[in-house]
């Protein structure tokens, strides 16, 4: 697959997943009344967001299979892993846009921008290390 092919491929990947985690977000804001439920559904939104990136660029962009259930387990918690600093970028620009403009839109748009940065740097880091 050329590279072209390969980022194009990517890039609709992560928008699906970014629409997956703030869709899931929304889903829980709407179904819950808790404490913090900001964070809570930021983290649920986070999961799901990261289900669908692993599945998508596991098949479609690294084209990887697992010799066996422990070492897709193994893959996932690396790729898991991985996503952890670029997590970081996702929920400073979140909880940053959350602090600063103190709504729903300003927040969302905080996460697309740090999703989408992140994402950036997490084909990087998975490349490298977890389909290797």
């Amino acid at each position: 697959m050329t590279g072209a092919k390969i980022a194009a491929l990517y890039a609709l990947f992560a928008a699906l997943s970014i629409v997956a985690n703030l869709a899931a977000q929304k889903l829980y804001l709407l179904a819950a009344a808790a404490f913090c439920i900001v964070p809570l559904s930021v983290l649920f939104g986070t999961a799901v967001g990261l289900g669908v990136k692993f599945i998508l660029d596991k098949k479609w962009i690294f084209r990887y299979q697992h010799r066996n259930l422990v070492h897709g387990v193994r893959n996932f918690t690396l790729y898991s892993a991985m996503g952890v600093a670029t997590t970081a970028i996702f929920w400073g620009f979140e909880f940053g846009a959350d602090y600063l403009f103190g709504t729903e839109a300003g927040r969302l748009t905080g996460g697309a921008i740090g999703l989408t940065l992140g994402y950036f740097v997490k084909y990087r880091l998975d490349k490298a290390f977890v389909f290797a």
